[in-house]
């Protein structure tokens, strides 16, 4: 026996219902997801361009770490879905995602101190 079947066999098929009704309701269409990798092809292609192009470090540095950025926050909001769930969960996220940048930071950091 399911946990539907066992929710019909109680009387609850309505808050089932409302339920799949509300979930069905938020989540975007194949349309919308392949926008989207569309999208993360387009920031990776520009990713590796602008590595190709003769520029100066730290505004490569910036760009790629911004381009980065753009692509967690849209995997993370569309295809871990949560952008449809409760906004802990995205504060979470965005506490781990400042915890790596200020990791990274410090690293790039210290291993500049020991080159120079």
């Amino acid at each position: 026996m399911t946990l539907a079947d066992y929710r019909k066999s109680r009387g609850e098929p309505a808050i089932q219902e409302a339920h799949e009704a509300a979930h069905s309701e938020k989540h975007p269409s194949a349309r919308e997801y392949i926008a989207i990798g569309l999208v993360l092809g387009a920031i990776t292609a520009a990713e590796v361009a602008l590595y190709y192009i003769d520029i100066s470090r730290n505004v490569l540095l910036t760009a790629l770490a911004i381009m980065s950025i753009a692509k967690f926050t849209l995997v993370v909001m569309w295809f871990m879905h949560l952008k449809f769930d409760n906004k802990l969960f995205t504060y979470l996220f965005l506490l781990g995602l400042l915890g790596a940048i200020a990791l990274f930071t410090i690293v790039l950091v210290t291993s500049a101190a020991d080159v120079v």
